[in-house]
């Protein structure tokens, strides 16, 4: 459970974004997210326009709703955090967050509402969206050619097909998919048109046991045929641009910035790393994907909420949003940033699904917690690879789903 936070804090901060010569300014990203460049001249306008530095706290996913909730509850809280864009409703309810709302009304008047939902709770701007982006198919153009393929697919059955040519004339393994990646699996239920949770006499409840769940599974089980990757692991456990890196590996579903974790590993693939959108049952619909991302908050009980707030109109600001698209390939929140788009094929793969196939998982408050470790859906997930029917993986997990989402 998150703890409840009074947010009570104060800024501490001098008036003016010259006032804060020798501050120091603690921001906590999580591993993967904020590229170097990016990095670099996001700290080097902070300081020159504030005459304070930033310090970037790099976090672990696994563990981290435990960490920030504890975090978040101290008297010397970090200043500016990254949160899950599925997870900042639970921390607004809270009260561990700041209003934000006349900050955005500065930099964010022409971001994509689609973006910008999942940081508003009961109408109040909890958080700013600092990046999104879903799942593409990051492929070995050496691997493919080899196994004769030309183009890419653009239906699903053609994918398979592909995969079957690599294993067959290849000695590589066609598809690296961990049992675990459930957010391709939650993306294949939206293309499902289910939902993972339901209300029932007013309190959610899961909904896993819809059979338009169960028809996902089927799915990702169709893909994750083509695999030898653990099936009670996720793509996290090794991290799978590694694995992709080893040059044996024909594709894996992956987020853009995985290309740079396959590059840092073996520099020498970089040339032989292409993309493309994850293909549907038909032509005309992209298989479904989630849209995931992170916001940006700031610590209700910090005390330089000011200076965090002049971080935040630099780190969001359209240049350094736009070095996040060219960077990592991340999907653009506003109009101006498709340019930006162009000049990396990550986030230009990533676009046809996000705009007609692409939805979150569910933003209410409770949903944080059926994400904490263990996560029951990816117990769901290993179940239903070894053998166990959708249906009945579905019942043996629904009461600890529906425990977590009855905590307030």
């Amino acid at each position: 459970m998150l703890v409840s936070v009074a947010a009570c804090g104060s800024s501490g901060d001098k008036a003016g974004a010259d006032g804060f010569k020798g501050q120091k300014l603690t921001v906590w990203v999580m591993s993967g997210s904020n590229p170097a460049q990016w990095t670099r001249q996001v700290s080097a306008q902070f300081k020159k326009k504030t005459g304070a530095t930033v310090e970037f706290k790099v976090q672990q996913w696994n563990g981290i709703q435990q960490k920030l909730s504890t975090a978040l509850s101290e008297d010397t809280p970090p200043d500016v955090v990254e949160i899950g864009n599925t997870q900042t409703a639970a921390y607004a309810k809270a009260g561990a967050l700041a209003d934000l709302g006349d900050l955005k009304k500065d930099i964010g008047a022409d971001w994509n509402d689609a973006f910008n939902k999942a940081a508003v709770v009961d109408g109040k701007q909890y958080a700013l969206p600092w990046f999104a982006g879903n799942r593409v198919v990051m492929y070995n153009k050496k691997i493919w050619a080899e196994a004769g393929l030309k183009g890419t697919p653009r239906t699903r059955s053609e994918l398979f097909k592909a995969f079957a040519a690599i294993k067959k004339k290849t000695d590589a393994e066609p598809l690296y998919l961990p049992g675990q990646n459930w957010y391709f699996l939650d993306g294949l239920t939206i293309g499902t048109g289910a939902d993972l949770v339901k209300k029932r006499g007013g309190k959610w409840v899961s909904n896993l046991g819809d059979p338009k769940v169960a028809k996902a599974m089927e799915i990702y089980r169709s893909y994750q045929a083509f695999s030898t990757a653990p099936k009670n692991k996720d793509e996290a456990t090794p991290q799978q641009g590694e694995v992709f890196a080893k040059g044996k590996t024909g594709a894996v579903i992956a987020m853009g910035y995985e290309a740079a974790t396959a590059v840092k590993a073996n520099p020498k693939i970089k040339n032989d790393i292409g993309f493309f959108t994850i293909p549907g049952e038909t032509a005309a619909k992209p298989e479904g994907v989630f849209l995931g991302g992170s916001n940006f908050a700031v610590a209700g009980m910090g005390r330089n909420q000011e200076l965090a707030k002049e971080f935040l109109k630099i780190a969001l600001s359209k240049q350094n949003d736009g070095q996040m698209v060219k960077e990592s390939g991340w999907t653009p929140k506003s109009p101006d940033l498709a340019d930006a788009a162009k000049e990396n094929p990550a986030a230009a793969a990533a676009a046809p699904a996000a705009e007609r196939s692409g939805g979150t998982t569910p933003l209410i408050p409770q949903w944080a917690a059926v994400e904490n470790i263990p996560n029951p859906i990816k117990s769901y997930m290993t179940a239903v690879l070894n053998g166990k029917s959708p249906a009945d993986a579905a019942k043996d997990i629904e009461s600890e789903i529906n425990a977590r989402l009855a905590k307030e």
